[in-house]
């Protein structure tokens, strides 16, 4: 429960990163004459993006569970919050919020973005949720960086509901804009773009405690337990 927690939590502080990237798409939506069709669209677009970023999850809790069967969750998990930490830290120090801006070269871009030209066009509740979809699979260094707790999450589950936790927390900001950029000023946004580093910096460090499975529960439980029996168990 606490890593959902801290998935929300990520997505909330992390959303101005959200607006900077996914802004000007979130404005461009169409309008609508009917206000039900209006706040729909606006509610499915951002659901679309949390459906793409738990099917993510789902994925990489799936090869979690893997490197859970294998013994190494741990391990992983201990190594994926240091190198969060690691690069936020370089962050801070920097000066530069932009730090997140990842462009994968494997990924079919300009595929992406056609389509999501194409569900710009269908203004409906319908198209605008199509829309969501394909921006959640957009390159942000930012989703990465939260998927590394889906990565450690233990089940294919767990991984897509702490990433749809994720996703709720860009929910507000992201339909705020959406709605109309007026709605969040400029201080709020450089304000909350400012605190990402820092959030992912506690998303690492519970990431760390997890893989010191030290017996505290919620925070650092023990994540292979005792797998010494686990071949008569299943005998039985």
């Amino acid at each position: 429960m606490e890593l959902y927690f801290a998935g929300f939590l990520f997505g909330l502080f992390g959303s101005m990163h959200c607006v900077g990237m996914c802004g000007p798409i979130a404005l461009a939506l169409p309008g609508n004459d009917n206000k039900f069709a209006f706040w729909a669209g606006r509610i499915n677009y951002n659901l679309g993006r949390s459906i793409t970023y738990a099917l993510m999850g789902g994925v990489l809790g799936l090869i979690g569970l893997g490197a859970f069967l294998a013994g190494y969750q741990e391990l992983i998990s201990v190594l994926a919050g240091g190198l969060i930490i690691t690069v936020a830290v370089i962050a801070i120090i920097s000066g530069k919020v932009n730090w997140m801006h990842l462009k994968p070269m494997w990924l079919p871009i300009e595929s992406l973005k056609k389509g999501m030209g194409r569900m710009l066009k269908f203004n409906t509740p319908g198209g605008l949720l199509g829309l969501g979809l394909l921006n959640g699979f957009l390159p942000c260094g930012f989703v990465y960086v939260a998927l590394a707790g889906a990565l450690v999450s233990g089940s294919a589950i767990d991984g897509m509901i702490y990433m749809f936790a994720f996703g709720l927390g860009t929910f507000p900001v992201m339909f705020l804009v959406s709605a109309s950029n007026k709605l969040v000023t400029l201080d709020i946004r450089l304000k909350m773009q400012k605190a990402v580093p820092y959030v992912a910096i506690a998303l690492g460090v519970l990431l760390i405690l997890r893989g010191l499975a030290l017996g505290i529960p919620f925070i650092s439980p023990v994540l292979g337990g005792d797998m010494s029996n686990a071949g008569e168990m299943m005998c039985h």
